[in-house]
């Protein structure tokens, strides 16, 4: 209690668990954004624990909670532990989604009881082995999706597997309210591997971002800004959260979700590499109006957020050019630069981070997709005075940066780090620019230019 300083003793809830050899097929979808322009296709338990208190279990300083009792040896049948039920709980059951009759209704399934915020393939996938993919019907396929660019080490890599099965055995998550070593270890690793000082771990690339848009609205907030503004390229993607899809320069996702026919205030839109363009907006956002000024207020950029390569806007690589003037901007404003990491980071342009490519030195880095191999996890990593802009109660999230994400994460870091998949990256960026290269000339009609990096 944090008036009396004691811990009071309690049940957790926790999920029950039931009782050609080159380096590119070892790692094959570490090259996304690698010159080409890609490419398509637990039931929760209440668990009883032991009530706890400062001495221990059975401290005599504190009477113990009781325990749940444990259903009888009778009312464990055969079935699968996660389709078992006691017997006078009144829930159903969930089905065995391996059961052939379950995978072979999985339509009619998503039909009736799944959100349709997916156009689905017809198609239930229902193992994976390197960077194939194998369906219900045993067809295979070649992954060119790679689990939306997160799949970086392929399916069923070794380390990867390894590393989620022997932390989800010792300690799946805990609050982030006490050390947590996995969560320290990925840090640091983050940190020696980028520009950056600190880094906050969320659950995805909306969540980083999140909390990317939120350090530069309090950074801008310490200014005595009182009108922030960030500045975001059209045909940008941050992601699908309220500010993140703000931030999204596409108007076709806010569509149905403004209010009074306007989405999160404080943003505005450049054409994406258009050097003057960005000058004359930030100089326009930079004066506050007249009447703004007899208020008190202020308005001030109090961002730069920008893609090194726009993902769903084409494939479009960032300009030398206008990412240099970005930071000078940046540097003469006192704003942010932030730079979104998160399809183009970990490696998808022959380079772990994207800004390498263009020479920037962001402010902010956000990162997920591939930082966790398929394993949700995203990461706002800052330097400077950034790093030191949010404290205690700023910003939160349950589940990030716990030690099942992380270990899965750590495992990435590791095959990056001692397995040179940029290397590898590189050369099969070449084999495909190479490829492509030739497609399109052999069907001008059919194909455009190859872009990337």
């Amino acid at each position: 209690h944090p008036e009396s300083g004691s811990i009071h003793t309690s049940l957790s809830h926790c999920l029950a668990s039931p009782t050609t050899p080159t380096t590119s097929t070892r790692h094959p979808h570490t090259m996304i954004f690698r010159r080409t322009a890609v490419l398509a296709v637990a039931a929760s338990a209440l668990c009883a624990a032991d009530a706890f208190s400062p001495g221990g279990r059975s401290s005599p300083s504190r009477e113990a909670l009781p325990l749940r009792s444990a259903p009888p040896a009778s009312a464990v049948t055969s079935a699968s532990p996660a389709a078992v039920a006691p017997a006078a709980s009144g829930l159903v059951p969930p089905v065995d989604p391996s059961d052939p009759a379950v995978i072979a209704d999985m339509q009619s399934k998503f039909e009736t009881f799944v959100y349709k915020t997916y156009g689905r393939y017809p198609i239930t996938i229902t193992s994976g082995k390197g960077c194939v993919l194998t369906g219900a019907d045993g067809k295979e396929y070649l992954d060119f999706v790679a689990g939306i660019a997160t799949c970086a080490l392929g399916h069923g890599h070794a380390g990867l597997s390894a590393a989620v099965s022997s932390q989800i055995g010792r300690l799946h998550h805990v609050s982030n309210l006490y050390l947590i070593p996995e969560q320290a270890a990925l840090a640091e690793w983050l940190v020696s591997n980028s520009v950056g000082d600190k880094a906050f771990f969320a659950n995805s690339g909306a969540e980083a971002n999140e909390g990317a848009i939120k350090l530069a609205r309090r950074h801008a907030s310490d200014r005595g800004i009182t009108d922030p503004v960030i500045i975001t390229a059209v045909d940008s993607f941050h992601g699908r959260t309220l500010a993140a899809v703000t931030a999204t320069g596409q108007p076709k996702y806010h569509r149905g979700f403004t209010y009074g026919g306007k989405m999160v205030e404080g943003f505005e839109y450049v054409p994406y590499n258009d050097v003057q363009a960005l000058e004359d907006l930030v100089k326009k956002i930079e004066k506050t109006p007249l009447r703004h000024r007899l208020q008190g207020r202020k308005r001030g950029v109090a961002a730069i957020m920008m893609e090194p390569l726009q993902g769903e806007g084409g494939i479009i690589p960032g300009t030398t050019a206008f990412f240099d003037a970005a930071r000078s901007l940046c540097d003469a404003t006192g704003a942010l630069l932030v730079c979104d990491e998160v399809q183009a980071g970990m490696g998808r342009t022959g380079k772990l981070w994207g800004y390498e490519n263009v020479g920037a030195t962001p402010d902010v880095f956000t990162t997920a997709k591939a930082l966790g191999g398929g394993v949700p996890i995203g990461a706002m990593v800052a330097r400077g005075q950034a790093a030191d802009v949010l404290g205690p109660g700023d910003h939160a999230s349950t589940y990030g940066g716990n030690p099942l994400a992380c270990a899965a994460a750590l495992a990435v870091a590791r095959a990056f780090s001692e397995d040179d998949l940029l290397t590898n990256i590189n050369a099969r960026g070449d084999q495909l620019a190479a490829g492509l290269a030739a497609l399109a000339a052999a069907h001008p009609q059919v194909l455009g230019g190859v872009r990337g990096w």
